[in-house]
């Protein structure tokens, strides 16, 4: 199972892995070296040495990020395609002579797999990424465009990520898997075949279209359980109200965004547990690193995070209300979601984050918290692991 972006990508796999390691199968997880303590007794784990969130994080990604279309797409070539080899020749060797890979959507990369060995794939998904009328392509950054064009920003989607791809995956399939070019889109193809799909996300956030085809399973979030934390954020719990957690994963925020959110809490008479942003300690804030979302998230009043699909839902199950401060891709998506849920206000995009609308939001988060808790308490019974592991087993 390979699990190739940042943590929010990595711990749903986890979790799924140690669900099938615990029925008994022999489980192989391929991720960034960095996760590996995620990987549970009985899952052998395979570090991989390109880490997403490094490259993103460092001034070359950073500076990629920034540079526009054309800049991107050049970006592909210099910064992608040198580690996108190593990568790919990574996961190769970790899957080689699996029974069965479970892979991302991102890149198709269970068809290329499976040409290269023979073995089946189904394909994991984070957000709802099979074409619907009901709602656009996640990575759509609009609410609606009619069931027509609804359904029509899928094809859209992966024909623009195709043609900008398209040369750079045949290249790898060529120096890396030995295999020949694409023909045609491997999406359609795993459509046409009716390859599974597993979407590791709950119908109560995003209730399952009624168009979708039955080897689409919307099976409910893949939870692996944090464990542990520190004195000084009991010791900072302790000390006074529950505060308000601040964390954007591994976005690279701008230089600006701290300074505004220490602000935004002080102008909203809140306590803050901030999470990856330069902030000073005080009697009002904690920085903190790593900490088990799950395990914080619940005594928080609230969660201002930038909308990944894995903390989005972890902050749903912890029946708190979220303020969704989206940076691009399907964060957007999340953030709409978590308001038309009514378990948090609308979203706040970063490039808008100033003190005063992040303190508009947090003075209006008392108003969600009942929705926010009712839905927390229904999240809180699913068991997605246990579903997506029976579908696994069951075809």
């Amino acid at each position: 199972m390979p699990a190739l972006g940042s943590r929010g990508d990595t711990q749903p796999c986890a979790a799924l892995a140690l669900e099938l390691a615990g029925r008994g199968h022999e489980v192989v997880l391929a991720a960034p070296a960095r996760y590996a303590a995620l990987a549970a007794p009985g899952v052998r784990f395979v570090p991989l040495s390109v880490d997403p969130a490094t490259v993103l994080d460092g001034e070359e990604g950073r500076a990629w990020l920034d540079s526009g279309p054309l800049g991107f797409v050049r970006g592909l070539r210099t910064v992608v395609e040198p580690l996108a080899a190593r990568l790919v020749a990574e996961v190769d060797a970790a899957c080689a002579g699996a029974d069965l890979v479970l892979a991302p959507a991102l890149g198709a990369f269970g068809r290329h797999l499976s040409e290269r060995h023979g073995m089946p794939y189904r394909i994991l998904q984070f957000q709802p990424s099979e074409p619907t009328g009901e709602f656009p392509n996640p990575l759509v950054p609009l609410a609606g465009l009619g069931r027509l064009g609804n359904r029509a920003s899928y094809a859209l989607v992966e024909r623009a990520g195709l043609l900008v791809l398209a040369r750079l995956v045949n290249r790898l399939r060529a120096e890396v898997l030995g295999l020949g070019p694409l023909r045609g889109s491997p999406f359609a193809a795993d459509r046409r075949e009716r390859v599974p799909v597993l979407c590791g996300v709950s119908p109560l956030v995003v209730p399952r279209p009624r168009d979708w085809p039955g080897y689409v399973h919307l099976t409910g979030y893949w939870r692996l359980p944090g464990t542990g934390g520190t004195a000084d954020l009991e010791d900072f719990l302790a000390a006074g109200p529950p505060p308000v957690f601040v964390g954007f994963g591994s976005m690279p925020c701008p230089e600006r965004v701290a300074g505004e959110v220490v602000a935004g809490l002080r102008l909203a008479g809140l306590r803050g547990v901030v999470q990856g942003l330069p902030v000073a300690a005080g009697d009002d804030l904690l920085p903190v690193g790593e900490v088990a979302h799950d395990l914080v998230f619940p005594r928080m009043a609230a969660v201002v995070h930038h909308g990944g699909a894995g903390t989005t839902g972890t902050a749903l199950t912890a029946g708190v209300p979220s303020v969704v401060c989206p940076f691009f891709s399907d964060q957007p998506f999340w953030g709409r979601r978590v308001a038309a849920l009514g378990a948090g206000p609308p979203p706040l995009p970063i490039r808008r984050l100033d003190r005063r609308e992040l303190a508009e939001r947090l003075l209006a988060v008392p108003r969600h918290r009942e929705r926010a808790a009712r839905l927390g308490r229904r999240l809180a019974v699913e068991n997605g692991v246990r579903t997506a592991a029976d579908l696994i087993e069951r075809h």
